[in-house]
């Protein structure tokens, strides 16, 4: 009996296609993953990215959030690589995936209902890559399409964009050769109307240029909105009726109307611990006065207290008040200390009102330069900071657990707030570490570990160009679209406000953003708003704590530190100095107590914590790698004597021959009626013969010392 087969059909398979920036972008749906949500393969020049999203059937009971979670799954295949891991296949997802998820998790969670409570999944595959074509874009732009034409509740569609800043001119999504020239790497995402997610990083770009560029790739996302907006028209399904998280409207207005002057005093307070003292109490009395009636209370208490809390703090800065009695352009108290820790190579303690930030500066070999395997260009990354934030920190009883995302991502800020400013390797051969240890917190403590860290680097003696400093800007809308804007937010402002608008920088230009909004987006307005308030802040916080504190970076390195020295040689000496199977290099290393490292274009690092052990090592290469240059002087000691001749030593193992009758200007007999074993003399080299022989002169040397009286041995 035959095989019977049938040739399988995609009546619903579609193609969108658009240009974006002089790039081909094509979205194809109705052919894989059919049982997704919804699902395309996106492909823009050469990179795809594999999107589907799903959403499940039926809330997750007891919760009161929504779970939202965003996969950015990098595939090295994707870049004809194999995983350099043991098992030879992908493991966890590198820093790089991590931040990709992140952005898109936060250009997206903002347009979906406050009251869904349905597990909602979004896979962004990456399976091929243009490095000219960013993935993140790619992959955004898919999930947005995704979403958008899914069944899914959504508010979408939006839109993204890379923006770079080239030769003074403002470059929409540029390719790998622009990236490398760029002052700006951005990343805006926007619905038609608003700007809903920032993230950027730049080389001391001056605030103006960076509102342009924001403004600008906001003009061009709308190109991408509308396509979008034409595949809905066609192909979109109904969106999903589901179950609205359940809430006691009642209890609610009850105990707003009975407590409200009592909670607006629990909630004016500067300290974080007494609010919360004072709202515990109070929930106690709620217990006494509406439990009977409302024996299913305890389910909505979280909810009822984030609600009533919000009401107070949006209709307090709405009138221009803060909880803690604050100006809305005022910073809570500052404090900045350096060399807070023995031993260690650098320190540094900033503190803004109960915020609080320890970060701490390592230093050693370029050895220790992380290598990465990942789908991204780079393969090495040479200044490294990591992020800590322990339970203890906002009072909480949990024990510690592993590096969470939001913790990657908080110290991939800093590091790309800081990485515009730390010198080459060139000025300073070291790898760099930076920890910031969060001791206390109530509201952006990523910004605190901003300036933590740059009193650190420049505490550790590392000659940063420049102290950054961070600060995050809030935002309150009323209902008719007024809005105020207020600098420094502190936790139960962010909790309870639109907007964490994160800025960092020099007082010569902003080298970090990032933007967290809880609302449906940002006006340029408001943008422009924030760019101004932070700018005025971080001058404020630099000129006023910080440099006070440090005025610039610690002229040597702490004892503690490796010291360093740098030296080139030529690359076909590279195999004399390390020697058959390392003998040579080992030897160096074993008789200097150095560590000594070479790279392939001959640049050479030695580093030991003792600097004179740096020099004995140093002196022991260039001896390998000495060659005597025809016509210079050198002074060496006399070794060998033959009736022909005297040998001199010019570096160890490395000598030359004078020749008896260039001793000196008149007939010399024999060469010990002009020098001896062990006299150190002058000599000028006059020849290297094909065979690397080194021909010297004593009395041409004594001919040119006296011409040139400023020669002294």
């Amino acid at each position: 009996m035959s095989t019977i087969i049938t040739r399988k059909q995609f009546p619903n398979e579609r193609t969108y296609e658009m240009d974006l920036c002089g790039r081909p972008l094509k979205i194809n749906v109705g052919k894989v993953a059919e049982l997704a949500s919804a699902s395309a393969m996106v492909t823009y020049g050469e990179t795809t990215v594999m999107v589907a999203v799903t959403a499940s059937p039926r809330p997750r009971d007891g919760i009161d959030f929504f779970p939202l979670s965003v996969d950015f799954e990098e595939k090295l295949y994707a870049v004809g690589r194999i995983p350099g891991s043991f098992m030879r296949r992908e493991g966890q997802p590198s820093l790089p995936a991590v931040l990709a998820s992140r952005v898109i998790d936060r250009s997206i969670r903002p347009l979906f209902p406050y009251d869904f409570r349905n597990d909602v999944v979004c896979t962004c595959t990456v399976m091929s890559l243009d490095r000219d074509c960013s993935p993140e874009v790619t992959a955004m732009i898919g999930v947005s399409a995704c979403l958008a034409i899914s069944n899914i509740p959504w508010a979408g569609p939006i839109g993204c964009l890379e923006m770079g800043y080239v030769d003074g001119q403002i470059v929409y999504n540029p390719n790998q050769e622009q990236k490398h020239e760029s002052k700006l790497d951005l990343t805006v995402a926007a619905t038609a109307q608003k700007v809903i997610m920032i993230e950027a990083g730049a080389k001391e770009l001056p605030d103006d240029i960076m509102y342009d560029a924001i403004v600008k790739a906001h003009e061009e996302i709308q190109k991408q909105v509308a396509l979008i907006n034409r595949m809905v028209s066609e192909i979109g399904k109904e969106k999903m009726t589901y179950d609205h998280a359940a809430f006691d409207q009642e209890l609610f207005d009850k105990i707003t109307a009975d407590f409200m002057d009592e909670a607006r005093a629990a909630m004016d307070t500067d300290d974080k611990n007494i609010r919360e003292e004072r709202w515990n109490a109070m929930i106690e009395k709620w217990h006494e006065k509406y439990l009977d009636e409302h024996p299913d209370m305890d389910q909505f208490l979280e909810e009822i207290t984030y609600k009533f809390q919000k009401k107070i703090v949006k209709a307090w800065l709405l009138e221009g008040h803060r909880v803690d009695g604050r100006q809305k352009n005022e910073i809570r108290p500052l404090s900045a200390e350096v060399g807070v820790l023995p031993r260690v190579h650098g320190s540094g303690l900033f503190t803004r009102g109960q915020t609080q930030v320890l970060s701490v500066c390592t230093l050693n070999t370029l050895t220790a330069c992380q290598k990465l395997d990942t789908i991204w260009e780079e393969e090495t990354r040479r200044y490294m900071h990591h992020y800590n934030f322990p339970a203890y920190s906002t009072g909480e009883a949990r024990a510690s657990r592993s590096t969470n995302r939001r913790e990657k991502g908080h110290g991939a800020l800093a590091e790309r707030a800081l990485e515009p400013v730390i010198p080459s390797v060139e000025e300073f051969p070291y790898a760099i570490r930076v920890v910031s240890e969060v001791l206390s917190s109530n509201g952006s403590t990523s910004q605190g570990s901003i300036c933590g860290s740059t009193l650190a680097l420049m505490d550790a003696g590392v000659p940063i160009s420049a102290p950054v400093a961070g600060i995050s800007c809030g935002l309150i809308q009323d209902d008719d679209g007024g809005f105020t804007t207020f600098i420094d937010i502190q936790g139960v402002e962010d909790f309870h406000g639109e907007m964490d608008f994160k800025v960092a920088g020099t007082k010569a230009g902003i080298t970090a953003i990032q933007m967290d909004i809880k609302n449906d987006g940002l006006s340029h307005a408001i943008i422009k708003e924030a760019l101004d308030i932070t700018r005025d802040a971080r001058y404020a916080i630099l000129d006023e704590i910080m440099l006070p504190c440090i005025a610039k970076p610690r002229a040597e390195l702490s004892k503690y530190a490796p010291k360093m020295i740098s030296m080139k040689i030529d690359v076909d000496k590279i195999r004399e100095v390390i020697g058959k199977g390392g003998s040579v290099i080992q030897k160096i290393t074993a008789e200097s107590g150095a560590q000594v490292d070479i790279e392939e274009d001959g640049t050479i690092h030695i580093a030991s914590p003792d600097a004179e052990c740096c020099e004995k090592a140093k002196k022991m290469i260039e001896t390998i790698v000495f060659v005597p240059e025809v016509g210079a002087l050198y002074y060496g000691k006399v070794v060998r004597i033959m009736p022909f001749g005297a040998f001199v030593e010019l570096a160890p193992g490395k000598d030359g021959m004078v020749h008896i009758s260039k001793l000196s200007e008149r007939r010399v007999e024999k060469c010990e009626d002009v020098v001896n074993i062990g006299d150190m003399i002058w000599v000028k080299v006059t020849e290297i013969d094909e065979k690397g022989r080194v021909n010297l002169s004593y009395r041409d040397a004594l001919r040119e010392m006296k011409d040139n009286p400023g020669l002294k041995k």
